[in-house]
Order: C-alpha cells, then structure tokens, then sequence
C-alpha cells in the first residue's frame, strides 16, 4: 500500500516538476527584447524607421527605475523623477557605459504595475498608456532605445518598466566596457543583453521545485525497502 501511494506521490511530484520546468523556462526569457521588438512593429506600422537595439541605454534604462522602485503608487504612477545628472554620474557608471560614447537622450518612458505583464500587455498599459507616451514613442528624432525591467523587491511589489531613446546618428554612442558587456547586473534585466530576467517571482518557483525533489527521494527509499 505504501509503495503504491509513493508511486501516485512520485507521478505528481514529476508532473509537478515538468511544470515548473516550464515555466521557468518562460520567466527566464529576456522581456526587455520583446518589448523592443514591440515598439519598432508599431513605429515601422506608421511607416517610421526601425530603432536601434542599444544596450547601454537599455542598461541605463534599468537602473533609472531601480532607483524609483519603490514609488510605485496603487494608481500604477512612477511617483519619482531623478535628476538627469543621475544618467551620466549614477546610471551610465553603473552599467559600465563608457564616458566618452555618452550621447543624447532623446525620451523616456516609465511606468509601473502592481503585478507581472507579458510583453503585449506591459507594451499597452505601460509603456503607451496615454497619447503623450505614444508621441515619445513615435519620435522621428530617435535612432536607437533600450528597455529595462526591475520588480521592486525580489519575491513581492509592484514591476517597472523604462524604455530610453536616444538620438545619434554614429554607431558608437553609450558603449558597455568590456567589449560590450558592461558591468554585471544582479537583477532585473535590459534589452541588447544575452542575460536572462532576474524576476522575484522565481524564488517560489525554485523552492517549490527543491521541494519536489525532496519528495521524489522520499518516494524512491520508502519504495525500496
């Protein structure tokens, strides 16, 4: 009887277990790419050009909401606005952008939720919300952008997203050292990079898969003997 109540446990837990796999495998994608895709499908839709992928902005852009990460109001509203010296003696050091390649910022989008979005929706109840935020986004001026994603604490809080334009036409404006890497970053996650999001809700996940496996090895002796 009990070997076969572990057997029915060992089936659910490696159920489970797939699932969680899954999953994930989906949070672990990097967002901040979709959303750039996402905001070059709607300019080119209004026959506007393509922008630029730049991962020091993207970066910058990351860090400018960690430092507003906790003044998200329940109206969903970016209450904090820090000064512009922050992006070149706070935000591009940072991240590693080079001084010499810091460009012009040409826009910024912010804003915030009290839960987790997918791309599609973070694209309209965030970052294009209202015209005002449409008409940044469509600026013909801009060249390249950068999104950034941080959530305020690590396992609960509200989410941030940042999208920062910029506006040179040379190919070498806010450059990451380290032959493009920049600085590592402990969390969240910035468009351009080859790092996957850091999201507070993967904490659960990971240790309700320990769990599972804990589960499983109780299942596998009790079974054996």
């Amino acid at each position: 009887m009990v070997k076969r109540i572990c057997c029915f446990g060992w089936v659910i837990a490696l159920g489970l277990l797939l699932l969680v796999a899954s999953v994930s495998s989906k949070n672990r994608e990097n967002q901040a790419n979709d959303l750039v895709d996402l905001i070059n499908k709607n300019r080119t839709s209004k026959k506007l050009p393509a922008l630029k992928t730049n991962p020091g902005l993207g970066c910058m852009a990351m860090q400018y909401i960690k430092e507003c990460r906790f003044n998200c109001t329940q109206t969903n509203q970016v209450n904090c606005k820090p000064p512009e010296n922050d992006f070149t003696e706070i935000f591009g050091p940072n991240c590693g952008v080079e001084l010499p390649t810091f460009g012009t910022i040409s826009g910024l989008v912010v804003g915030c939720y009290q839960k987790h979005l997918e791309p599609p929706e973070a694209f309209r109840k965030v970052l294009v919300h209202d015209n005002g935020t449409l008409l940044v986004l469509r600026n013909r001026t801009h060249r390249e952008v950068g999104v950034g994603i941080i959530r305020a604490k690590r396992r609960k809080g509200p989410y941030f997203w940042c999208a920062l334009f910029g506006s040179d036409e040379r190919n070498s404006s806010f450059v990451l050292e380290d032959l493009g890497k920049g600085i590592e970053q402990k969390e969240g996650c910035y468009s351009g990079s080859g790092s996957f999001c850091s999201s507070g809700g993967q904490n659960g996940n990971f240790s309700f898969l320990v769990n599972g496996v804990w589960m499983l090895i109780f299942c596998f002796f009790v079974s054996g003997i």
